[in-house]
């Protein structure tokens, strides 16, 4: 979709039409989590801290996340293309690879059924988007991004090899800045570049990346659209309206993100064995710890409990703006064993469990803000 966030506010409110918006909050605090294309012009783009985006388009339009509403959007969207085929992966909420081996019968050609799409997320949504169709999941993905917005790039089998040799080396999914500044030191400016290395050498300078860049030059990439694939971990984050080094304002925000955790993990069903600690310094350096349980959880307290040790070992010597709880090595909560019939510990988790279940039930029903911990309470 194209700069979806962006565009389903202004769907919502006409009066946006033609104006720089910029969604990701209005205080100055957060990051940037989409732009429309007249606030691009300006510089401006996703992951920016927003007093960035602010110096650089002092007069955009600067709106809170509400992805309640973008979720309501994408569902819509995810329902269009299934029309169209039963093998969709949604990768995102706004991105989903679709697979239109067999529907020539129905739809004609894969171009044409590609305009079909277009028009028919277009007619349900009023919302435009961009695809790329070729041979893999990684060529569509790139050709996506080729003609945007409201563009349609088609890599025919037979052109997949000419248009990777000729395509910049930061244009390809995964590469980042790093990697390709340690590549443009080889003089890799483009995909082509790669052939003038033997697959040895870049192997053994990249290991399994120089495998992938390799696979990628040849345009090789075999990985099925798969409709469904259960998450690898689930994770909250919050930004702070101040940076802090208060210990215990810190762990009210993990008390709070280890809640929104453990709700997202009953929704969806699943336990976690790994609880991670996120925290990120005033001049934006990433902390991340990690710890590995006996047991999976699915309780907030027992992430909490996790998360603080995490945080009592870690020395902070510079300010917090934001803090983040995630859980990890998830398995299916029916799969993750019973308590102890007669364990005292498991009697009091089986309480818990049966107490957070009903939280559950209150936020549903009257919204996040209906129910807070006596702790969290100013």
């Amino acid at each position: 979709m194209d700069a979806f966030y962006a565009s389903v506010e202004r769907l919502d409110d006409p009066a946006l039409e033609g104006k720089p918006v910029i969604v990701g909050g209005s205080s100055r605090r957060g990051v940037v989590s989409a732009a429309s294309y007249e606030a691009r012009t300006f510089g401006v783009h996703s992951a920016m801290p927003i007093f960035q985006a602010r110096r650089l388009c002092p007069h955009g339009i600067f709106l809170p996340v509400r992805m309640q509403r973008y979720a309501e959007v994408s569902r819509v969207v995810m329902h269009c293309l299934g029309e169209f085929s039963p093998l969709v992966e949604q990768v995102s909420v706004d991105e989903a690879y679709v697979d239109l081996t067999g529907t020539r019968g129905l739809f004609g050609p894969p171009e044409e059924a590609a305009r079909a799409i277009k028009r028919r997320i277009r007619e349900a949504t009023s919302l435009s988007c961009s695809i790329g169709l070729s041979t893999s999941k990684l060529i569509a993905k790139i050709a996506s991004d080729m003609d945007k917005p409201d563009g349609l790039t088609v890599i025919p089998p037979g052109e997949v090899r000419v248009f990777l040799d000729t395509l910049p080396i930061g244009k390809v999914p995964g590469i980042g800045k790093k990697s390709e500044e340690e590549l443009s030191k080889l003089g890799v400016a483009r995909i082509g570049d790669l052939s003038r290395f033997k697959p040895e050498y870049l192997a053994g300078r990249f290991g399994a990346f120089g495998e992938r860049l390799l696979a990628i030059s040849r345009g090789e990439d075999r990985s099925p659209v798969v409709p469904y694939t259960a998450p690898k971990s689930i994770s909250g984050e919050v930004t702070l309206e101040e940076d802090t080094m208060d210990p215990s304002v810190i762990r009210s925000l993990l008390l709070a993100q280890s809640d929104r955790v453990a709700r997202r993990l009953r929704k969806q069903g699943f336990r976690g064995k790994t609880v991670t600690l996120k925290l990120k310094t005033g001049d934006f350096t990433s902390i991340t710890r990690s710890s590995t349980l006996e047991r999976p959880v699915q309780l907030a307290g027992a992430i909490y409990e996790e998360a603080v040790k995490l945080l009592e070992a870690e020395r902070l010597k510079q300010r917090v703006r934001l803090v983040g709880v995630g859980v990890g090595k998830l398995e299916p909560a029916d799969e993750s064993g019973q308590l102890p019939l007669f364990d005292e510990k498991g009697t009091r988790e089986e309480k818990m469990e049966r107490a957070e279940r009903a939280m559950d039930e209150i936020v549903d029903r009257f919204g996040r803000g209906a129910l807070k911990r006596g702790s969290q309470l100013e």
